[in-house]
């Protein structure tokens, strides 16, 4: 039998089993875009899901914690994330959730977005629930599970809530036990199954609720999925005075989207590892960036949707450092300096020309508002920046004239700030950078404007200023709630 642990489980979200639903809460959010949520705002919106028919009222106050399960739902379905600024709940939208935004009416393409926004759905997720011993990705074992021939292409409730839930990992051997111990659950009688529920009934209860009540009808209603109800095995106690159902219900894939989440499967498949969210190397807030920066481009392929290829570049730059840090010395290794080029570039006021070459900085700018120079490096590495050589950057300064350096890499160790501590060098990581540039594409903001990282530059010269940009760029641009 499958390995599971007990009492601890995944965490499927069950807040509402509705894709409408949060589609509505999407909607109305984005238009308090750049603005403060007020009571009245969060009640105003309540009614209107009221009128909708998606919000049942408990009570006459309208309580304003059912919003902030909604908004709390959009984060757990990777349609943005939350973070504190000041004191102030902020939710900035991700892109794949502007971009379900973009599609919310036409259903043919939010299923293909919804299903993508699935796959960057891990465990340990940035939203926390379910304990910390998971480490997979969730959706895309079940959706490779939909895929198997040897389980017909379906699967059971009873599958889901007696096995899949309670696996910790996802690689080819946790994943043939799994395949394994499910066809013997099918030679299994209904009483058989019954004994087995009711031998951990409060464990199991919970997986099934969530499962068949809350997300496989999340998923149908998304058009993701085909849902066929069957009899029921057993009754299990849910808490002291509700009683749930375990039925023989059956979900499979539906068939316009078999040929995408195969491809889904090779790019990115059910056993990558996860990012860790607790790599002592990386700012937290950095490592949720890049989970939800999640933008791949056969998606966008595949719903026909016109992108510029510097901006999905520029959505995966993180990972694309890592890319060329594998090929260092070899011919990719410019490839990240071609993209912050690009990416300074997109600033009205800078000029970005790539010099790089031994004893070179890697980028010459021209801030053209203050007629003033300053040099980017681009520190790709395999594993983490372990230390900045101060005196060679500002040697590389001094030579085009420059008054500070910045170093853009994904991760460093916490010496490297001892390393530039009385320097004019600043560190900005590149999920930060790649994220304040998205958002202003994403606005529409084709005039970036280079006066709001400059001031702050000079206000912190030797430091890691990533902390500061992020606050820019959801001050800008995300909603508070």
């Amino acid at each position: 039998m499958t390995h599971r642990i007990e009492r601890k489980k995944w965490i499927l979200y069950r807040h509402t089993n509705n894709l409408d639903i949060i589609s509505a809460v999407a909607a109305n959010l984005k238009n308090f875009s750049k603005c403060s949520i007020s009571e009245d705002d969060k009640k105003n919106l309540l009614e209107k899901l009221k009128d909708l028919d998606y919000y049942k009222e408990r009570n006459p106050d309208l309580p304003l914690d059912s919003i902030n399960h909604r908004i709390n739902t959009l984060a757990y379905y990777m349609f943005g994330y939350k973070d504190k600024i000041g004191g102030e709940n902020k939710f900035l939208f991700s892109p794949l959730g502007n971009l379900f935004l973009k599609y919310i009416v036409d259903s043919d393409k939010t299923k293909f977005i919804f299903l993508t926004m699935l796959w960057a759905l891990q465990f340990k997720h940035p939203h926390g629930g379910s304990d910390e011993i998971f480490n997979l990705f969730p959706f895309r074992l079940i959706f490779k599970l939909l895929n198997d021939k040897r389980l017909n292409e379906e699967l059971y409730v009873s599958e889901v809530a007696y096995f899949i839930v309670f696996l910790e990992n996802a690689n080819t051997k946790t994943y043939d036990k799994l395949v394994k111990d499910i066809l013997n659950m099918r030679t299994w009688s209904d009483e058989e199954i019954e004994k087995k529920f009711k031998k951990e009934e409060h464990v199991y209860v919970n997986a099934v609720y969530e499962w068949d009540y809350y997300v496989s009808n999340l998923l149908e209603s998304a058009g993701i999925l085909i849902k066929s109800e069957g009899e029921s095995i057993c009754s299990l106690k849910h808490g002291t005075s509700t009683t749930r159902f375990l039925k023989k219900n059956i979900v499979k894939l539906s068939p316009e989207l078999k040929d995408y989440c195969k491809k889904l499967l090779s790019l990115y498949p059910f056993d990558e590892q996860p990012l860790d969210l607790y790599d002592k190397t990386r700012a937290t807030i950095d490592i949720k960036k890049e989970i939800y920066s999640f933008y791949p481009k056969i998606l966008l392929e595949e719903i026909k949707e016109t992108y510029e290829e510097f901006n999905v570049k520029l959505l995966e730059l993180p990972r694309l450092i890592e890319q060329y840090a594998d090929n260092e010395g070899g011919a990719q290794t410019s490839l990240f300096e071609d993209i912050l080029e690009e990416g300074f570039n997109m600033f009205f006021n800078v000029t970005a020309k790539k010099i790089a070459g031994a004893g070179n900085t890697d980028i010459e700018c021209v801030y053209i508002t203050k007629k003033k120079k300053f040099a980017v490096e681009a520190k790709s590495t395999k594993n983490k920046l372990s230390n900045i050589n101060s005196g060679r950057l500002a040697r590389h300064r001094e030579k085009i004239g420059g008054e500070y350096t910045i170093v853009i890499t994904p991760r460093y160790v916490p010496s490297v700030k001892y390393d530039i501590k009385t320097s004019e060098i600043v560190i900005i990581t590149a999920s930060t950078f790649s994220e304040y540039l998205y958002n202003n594409i994403i606005n529409n903001i084709r005039d970036i404007d280079y006066e709001d990282f400059d001031e702050i530059i000079m206000n912190n010269l030797g430091k890691d200023v990533s902390v500061i940009i992020s606050d820019l760029t959801m001050n800008k641009f995300a909603v508070s709630n």
